[in-house]
């Protein structure tokens, strides 16, 4: 997803007096901009560090919701809220019928080794970002039984 497509929906998430998913929106937003500037490329945001940024947040919003107390009914239902917002621009992720089909095509010399670590270093720089590490990491351990 394009930086900009992202200032413009949450400018018409602010219009549309969407308070909630503006701030889910805007804080998506802040954490790609921090991200822009601690890498140096301020005005020039790649699709992938966006989309980096969003599965990053994505995974911080879920650990979020798994330690949230019970008794927080109400931080539980804001967390959950924003959730939704962040998977709504979160790329599509392959599922494990498809991560398994990847490996035997692209990566079979390296399960043939099956040594896990170096067939779970070989296809992270592949897949990451395309597919959830634990799907991989069962699919691989799956493969190499």
């Amino acid at each position: 997803m394009e930086f900009k497509a992202l200032q413009a929906e949450m400018i018409k998430a602010l219009k549309a007096g969407q308070k909630e998913r503006k701030e889910s929106i805007s804080t998506l937003v802040a954490a790609v901009k921090k991200n822009a500037i601690d890498s140096g490329c301020r005005d020039e945001i790649s699709e992938e560090m966006v989309t980096q940024t969003i599965l990053k947040e994505l995974k911080s919003t879920r650990e979020q919701i798994d330690t949230c107390p019970a008794s927080r009914e109400d931080l539980l239902a804001q967390y959950k809220a924003h959730l939704a917002v962040v998977e709504e621009f979160a790329p599509k992720m392959l599922s494990a019928e498809e991560v398994k089909a990847i490996l035997e095509e692209k990566f079979a010399e390296v399960i043939a080794s099956k040594n896990k670590g170096m067939i779970m270093k070989t296809v992270m720089a592949e897949l990451k970002g395309k597919a959830d590490g634990k799907v991989i990491s069962q699919v691989v351990a799956e493969l190499c039984k």
